[in-house]
């Protein structure tokens, strides 16, 4: 559902009064809001990547340091380094809702751009795939890339919990 606020702000100058090519400046504000739209979402591509690789780094060293380093390290070590990587987990997810909830309202507003143009593809696209609401046709990326921090989260409390148990 559009929120009429959104409707109301995306609203510029009528066609009667604007000075210039309204349906070209109108096409060529569309192509790049589309465009920054992709570019956002390429941003939310990489710091995924970044904290994938950073987590899996983290865990990767736990794992290789626990059996070797048990006589050097104590356990508070093992425990402090899963909080940390606990703590990364929650910021990527709150990122991720951030960046989801960001593309949300890019959508409103490209369906909303698309209502003045003689095509509307993105619109026409969402209502193919049930605009999200068939699972089994189609999930939102967001809805499932929010949970790989919470298994990482998970397997950092994990290790805390077995550490603070089995360690020392």
């Amino acid at each position: 559902m559009i929120d009429a606020e959104v409707v109301k702000q995306l609203k510029g100058v009528e066609q009667a009064q604007y000075k210039g090519d309204y349906h070209a400046h109108m096409l060529e504000q569309y192509k790049l809001f589309v465009e920054m739209t992709d570019k956002k979402s390429e941003q939310r591509l990489s710091t995924n990547k970044f904290f994938l690789a950073l987590n899996s780094a983290i865990i990767a060293a736990l794992s290789i340091a626990f059996p070797n380093l048990k006589e050097k390290v104590n356990d508070t070590w093992f425990v402090f380094v899963s909080v940390l990587g606990m703590v990364l987990c929650v910021a990527w997810y709150h990122l991720i809702r951030s960046y989801r909830c960001l593309n949300e309202g890019k959508f409103v507003v490209i369906h909303e751009m698309e209502k003045s143009l003689p095509v509307r593809p993105y619109t026409a696209e969402w209502t193919a795939v049930g605009e999200g609401k068939e699972p089994m046709q189609y999930r939102p990326f967001t809805y499932i890339e929010h949970h790989v921090p919470l298994v990482f989260l998970l397997l950092f409390a994990a290790i805390a919990v077995f550490v603070l148990k089995f360690g020392g």
